[in-house]
């Protein structure tokens, strides 16, 4: 995922410090992670989930390890989060400056918050995930402190995003806000997708 391709190189006059770096390294014209995964949120945020999961696939360092070709030519762990990739002839695939907590941390967030839609907010949680169309849904597990929040997402009609309705232990949320508690107590949220004007006790998801 290039940022300013083509590369400046012999650019007049000099746009600064971003030519400090050879052509198809960093920002310029090579892969800069914490750039890339801001436009990968900003597909979620529009609602084109499947184009959002399919960039977060192609910064996953994992991806880099499917056959000992791939892992050759990164030439770094796979496993963490690399601030740039290069495409700097002659090391194209290259990853450089590997266990970068800032992207690290963004491209959970992107995944958590933007694709998944889990968002917390003092005391409350709403669910506003954004997914591949061909996504039959999912589940995840989440801790309030000693309370457990057991989450399934069910998509039948195969939407990217859009919220039909919220259930908590049976009981359909309204605004599909469900409150935080901190007992020992484990909760099962149900989350249908679909059109949120299907039926009178729908919700809107929430902006993004």
């Amino acid at each position: 995922m290039l940022i300013f391709e083509p590369p400046f190189d012999k650019t007049m006059p000099s746009p600064g410090y971003i030519k400090g770096y050879p052509p198809g390294v960093r920002e310029n014209g090579g892969q800069y992670t914490h750039a890339a995964l801001w436009l990968a949120m900003a597909m979620a945020r529009s609602g084109n989930g499947t184009r959002a999961a399919n960039m977060m696939r192609m910064l996953n360092p994992v991806e880099h390890a499917r056959d000992p070709e791939a892992v050759w030519r990164y030439g770094i762990e796979p496993y963490v989060v690399a601030a740039d990739v290069y495409r700097l002839p002659g090391r194209i695939g290259q990853g450089g400056w590997s266990w970068y907590t800032g992207s690290a941390a963004l491209m959970y967030r992107a995944w958590v918050e933007e694709i998944l839609g889990l968002h917390v907010c003092g005391e409350t949680l709403r669910l506003t995930p954004v997914i591949p169309g061909w996504w039959d849904g999912f589940r995840m597990s989440y801790r309030h402190d000693k309370s457990i929040y057991e989450i399934q997402v069910d998509n039948p009609e195969h939407c990217e995003r859009g919220i039909s309705w919220v259930e908590m232990d049976g009981q359909r949320m309204k605004g599909g806000v469900i409150p935080l508690g901190r007992n020992f107590v484990k909760h099962r949220i149900v989350v249908r997708m679909g059109n949120p004007n299907q039926t009178p006790n729908s919700t809107q998801p929430a902006p993004l």
